[in-house]
């Protein structure tokens, strides 16, 4: 993509005292960048309860998986609004999110993303208890 890596980089912080709502919506102040060739990248993951972590090859537990699941359909149905109330729709959100700030970058880029973007999901993996399915692409 950027093979010489010759692109300007500005970090950006999660606010965890704000809501999922609002990190979306600081994407959407970011997305006049894009038209400007602006990559707008968030990372973090769907799951993030170190905990419940397990060093072995067993399969994800339910409320990780069903969490994830929902996040996934989610975006990939559109359903933005609900994906930025995600405590109070999806089945063990406060499992598997118990602080939000993990997700909170998803929002900023589907805010980013602008309009009512198509996604597709470009990995998915499992590493310990946390899904690293969040890499998206978001197209406006």
């Amino acid at each position: 993509m950027y093979p010489d890596a010759d692109i300007p980089v500005c970090q950006l912080s999660v606010q965890s005292h704000r809501d999922a709502t609002y990190h979306f919506n600081m994407g959407r102040a970011l997305a006049p960048l894009l038209p400007e060739g602006v990559l707008i990248i968030g990372s973090g993951s769907t799951t993030h309860k170190l905990r419940t972590m397990f060093f072995d090859n067993r399969p994800p537990p339910a409320w990780a998986s069903d969490f994830d699941n929902w996040v996934q359909d989610a975006v990939l149905s559109r359903r933005y609004d609900e994906v930025n109330h995600f405590y109070d729709k999806a089945p063990s959100a406060k499992i598997a999110q118990p602080l939000p700030d993990h997700l909170y970058p998803l929002h900023v880029t589907i805010g980013a993303a602008g309009g009512n973007p198509v996604s597709e999901i470009i990995h998915t993996s499992w590493t310990l208890v946390l899904s690293l399915t969040p890499p998206l692409r978001l197209l406006n």
